[in-house]
């Protein structure tokens, strides 16, 4: 494991629980907006965290924390993602997994194993748009399956976009929604410029709270909770 960072303590990242999160490092996605640079742009990494420092702070933890939260960067990228997870469930954790996606068959292999307890799943834009907004060659078909393996396992899931003004129109966060039919929880992330991969990006701008409002509206027709953070 690849692995750029360690938050030792949240109490935001895992609904409801206590939670470390781990990021790793590496993204097959270049997204503009993207707000762990050091995470995706390999210009930008720093020195890694041995993965015995990880278990041994974990050891020390047991009784402290009830879950990990592994993110990045893509976690799904990392070779060893799988037997980590192991590792981490061995020791009586939860696991929450952030991903963009984009490898389903690592997702499929996770959730029929029982490896992971909860998935955010960013969905970045309407299916048309996917490739320019990431900045990659990721076929739409890729996404469409892990949002289906998602909406149709029994674990805990979230669906959540990034929202930058001039990446997304109104009618395109209306079509995600609609792509997420009868999915249960999708979030509208406010986009903000603290740190971009594109520096340009900070320049940008998200929508008012009366706009996310009258969207988070629309989009609720399609699916069950909509919320804006």
């Amino acid at each position: 494991m690849d692995i750029g960072g360690l938050q030792k303590f949240s109490l935001i990242d895992y609904p409801g629980k206590i939670c470390a999160i781990i990021f790793t490092q590496g993204c097959n996605f270049k997204c503009p907006y993207c707000h762990n640079p050091e995470l995706s742009n390999p210009d930008f990494y720093e020195i890694k965290i041995p993965v015995d420092d990880i278990f041994s702070f974990l050891e020390k933890r047991r009784g402290k924390l009830d879950a990990v939260t592994i993110t990045g960067g893509e976690p799904t990228l990392q070779a060893d993602l799988i037997d980590f997870i192991k590792r981490v469930k061995e020791m009586n954790y939860l696991i929450k997994l952030d991903s963009n996606g984009s490898h389903p068959d690592v997702l499929e292999t996770l959730i029929t194993n029982n490896l992971i307890d909860y998935i955010a799943m960013d969905v970045k834009a309407p299916w048309g748009k996917y490739q320019k907004i990431t900045r990659s060659a990721i076929k739409p078909e890729i996404i469409k399956k892990s949002v289906e393996l998602i909406t149709k396992s029994n674990i805990s899931y979230e669906f959540r976009t990034t929202v930058v003004k001039s990446q997304l129109s109104t009618d395109d966060l209306l079509t995600i929604g609609k792509n997420l039919e009868n999915s249960r929880f999708y979030i509208l992330q406010k986009f903000i410029p603290s740190k971009t991969l594109d520096p340009k990006y900070l320049k940008k701008t998200t929508y008012s709270d009366d706009d996310f409002e009258k969207i988070r509206e629309k989009i609720e027709k399609h699916v069950d909770k909509v919320v804006v953070r």
